[in-house]
């Protein structure tokens, strides 16, 4: 089972890495295999323009990864700095940004998502930047959690006597005390960025046409359900096993960094 979702994790970046080599082949029109059924000569069948299935499955692939990455760099950079930041330096700017982390947790998140990524317009940059904001209140939660349980340790306080300055007390000695916490938040924020990524597509709001999405591919599929079912079949398999295969590999992460499972 560990090997399983190792592996589809692996087939991911490789189908995302392959995404970047097909060119118009998958936007490819022929009216002569619309909705044409798996075969020998379209392994996953045919869209209803006669579109390849499995090149566009890959450039979907591309779509999700390259969100996902992106979302979590930039949700974990900007969500640890402001929570080891706030934790360490406590009194009134702990409780502004507190108060900002819980007006932001007080709102769905995806639906935050979805009204930014409806102002902002479609588009994967106004995705990323609407789930960056929404997904940076993550980090920084855990990052304070964390960072209150660490500053008064002794290697801490000595730094503080000795002068050292605060950003090399925050990212040498605190960020790497935590690493290991937030990667596991990590994978669990790239799991929840990858269906994010598809809801807004399959709602419009993410990547438009002739571009590739799996959200954007299950909702134009839902069309030919009756006639086409491969159309909805394999995106929403991709998406699933992708999904399911992160997960696990955060649960797995988090039960070895779990003393007291050993």
């Amino acid at each position: 089972m560990k090997f399983l979702f190792i592996a589809i994790i692996i087939a991911w970046v490789l189908m995302a890495l392959m995404g970047g080599f097909i060119g118009e082949e998958a936007n490819s029109i022929n009216l002569n295999l619309m909705l044409a059924p798996p075969s020998l000569e379209e392994i996953l069948g045919s869209d209803e323009l006669g579109r390849p299935v499995l090149q566009r499955l890959i450039i979907g692939a591309k779509t999700s990864f390259i969100v996902a990455l992106s979302v979590v760099i930039f949700s974990f950079i900007i969500g640890t700095t402001i929570g080891i930041y706030s934790a360490y330096i406590g009194g009134w700017i702990d409780k502004i940004i507190l108060k900002i982390i819980d007006v932001f947790l007080a709102f769905p998140g995806l639906l935050l998502a979805i009204a930014l990524a409806a102002i902002l317009g479609p588009g994967i940059e106004n995705v990323i930047f609407a789930l960056v904001t929404v997904g940076w209140v993550g980090y920084a939660r855990l990052a304070r959690a964390q960072t209150l349980s660490l500053k008064h340790r002794e290697h801490i306080l000595a730094a503080k006597a000795l002068g050292t300055p605060t950003y090399l007390i925050l990212f040498k000695h605190l960020l790497p005390l935590i690493m290991a916490t937030l990667g596991v938040e990590a994978t669990f924020g790239i799991a929840g960025a990858v269906i994010s990524e598809a809801g807004l597509s399959f709602l419009g709001l993410g990547v438009q046409a002739p571009d590739a999405s799996w959200g954007s591919m299950i909702r134009e599929g839902t069309r030919y359900l009756l006639v086409a079912p491969h159309l909805v079949i394999f995106p929403g398999m991709a998406l699933m096993l992708v999904v399911l295969a992160v997960n696990l590999a955060g649960d797995k992460w988090r039960d070895k960094l779990d003393v007291r499972s050993k």
